[in-house]
């Protein structure tokens, strides 16, 4: 009796996550997080007119979703002033991408990004045999002249390019990234993650022309818009780009719930706008707990403050170690140098009490663990 023939591509792969969840850690640590501040959710939650549409759209869900998600597609095209040829809806930024890298990558495919960037792209790019090809960060930001020049040598299938960035939080202005479109190498697609635009400075988000091939732009309704369990989110391409999407996608992955939350969310720009307020006053108190604790927080552009310990990764880990030991979740970077620094969440008042209230202790553990 044999097991299943795995391809030889995925026979050398190893099994992995690229997030360990919080969940995951509750199970280990046995008890929950007092304050859940790692994975960029809003805690601020979703539009109440969005909670109200996901609860009537909860009595049809013996019907399966809209295939082609008609009505949030022309929403979304109305609210970026193109056609609905332009939007591809699908399982948030996540399911896009790998779509993306099934339709583009083949193995020994070239493509480039940064080193320390978005974790899960880069997992389905090595699932699909794809070969990553990774520039170093500049200044705690992305370098997108770095990423051009390797692109130039590599002549690359796809260039991977966040703005807002995650893990640091920084951003580029509008011109730096229309400069970084126009230098896009014949035959190569830039990915633009903008998952954290709608909480970015004004300025941030360049006019791009709908209909231009060098460019594939990625939405999220997970961040701004309170909806990460739903998992929506959107591409916006030249409509041949976004046509291909139907050859592989899963027609059905976006169920009544989500398609109905997302139209909600989209209409209720008013409430947008309170969460922005929210994350403001939000990452204030962060950076102000950081500087209270001689720590350095790094300007951000998202819902999450990066924050500089100081030293290297090792006494950052040993910080972060010591927060979720004490019932506060967070992350940090992976890579380094920028492993020298933690990444906390924007939360509520209590939450941001809670870390206040931890942290001074946490960092006299991870000095005392680090100096033995």
């Amino acid at each position: 009796m044999t097991g299943p023939r795995f391809t030889p591509l995925v026979e050398n792969l190893p099994a992995s996550v690229p997030f360990v969840g919080p969940e995951t850690q509750e199970r280990r640590l046995g008890r929950t997080f007092a304050a859940r501040l790692g994975a960029n959710e809003s805690v601020f939650g979703p539009s109440p007119k969005a909670i109200e549409a996901m609860a009537q759209a909860a009595r049809d869900t013996w019907m399966y979703g809209d295939p082609e998600a008609h009505d949030l597609r022309a929403a979304i095209a109305a609210h970026h002033g193109v056609t609905p040829q332009h939007v591809m809806p699908g399982e948030g930024i996540d399911g896009l991408l790998g779509l993306l890298v099934r339709l583009t990558v083949g193995p020994g495919d070239a493509v480039v990004t940064s080193d320390g960037a978005y974790p899960t792209f880069n997992f389905h790019v090595v699932g699909f045999g794809g070969q990553l090809h990774k520039v170093p960060y500049r200044d705690d930001r992305e370098d997108p002249e770095a990423l051009i020049a390797r692109a130039e040598d590599l002549r690359p299938k796809l260039i991977y390019f966040a703005n807002p960035d995650n893990p640091m939080a920084s951003h580029h202005p509008a011109p730096v990234v229309h400069a970084m479109v126009e230098a896009v190498p014949e035959g190569s697609l830039l990915i633009l993650d903008e998952a954290y635009i709608d909480l970015a400075p004004e300025g941030t988000a360049p006019r791009i022309d709908a209909d231009d091939p060098r460019v594939i732009r990625m939405r999220t309704f997970s961040k701004g818009y309170g909806l990460a369990g739903l998992r929506v989110g959107y591409a916006l391409g030249a409509p041949a780009l976004i046509a291909s999407f139907d050859k592989v996608r899963n027609h059905f992955g976006l169920g009544r719930i989500a398609q109905a939350g997302a139209l909600a969310a989209l209409a209720d720009q008013a409430w947008l706008a309170h969460v922005r307020a929210e994350v403001v006053t939000a990452r204030n108190r962060i950076a102000e707990i950081a500087r209270a604790n001689g720590l350095h927080p790094l300007p951000s552009a998202t819902n999450f403050v990066t924050v500089d310990c100081g030293r290297d990764g090792a006494f950052a880990r040993a910080v972060l170690a010591g927060l979720i030991a004490r019932g506060v979740f967070v992350r940090m970077p992976g890579v380094a140098p920028m492993d020298r620094c933690i990444r906390i969440s924007c939360g509520t008042a209590a939450d941001l009490d809670l870390l206040a209230a931890q942290l001074p202790a946490a960092l006299e553990e991870a000095r005392a663990i680090t100096q033995s």
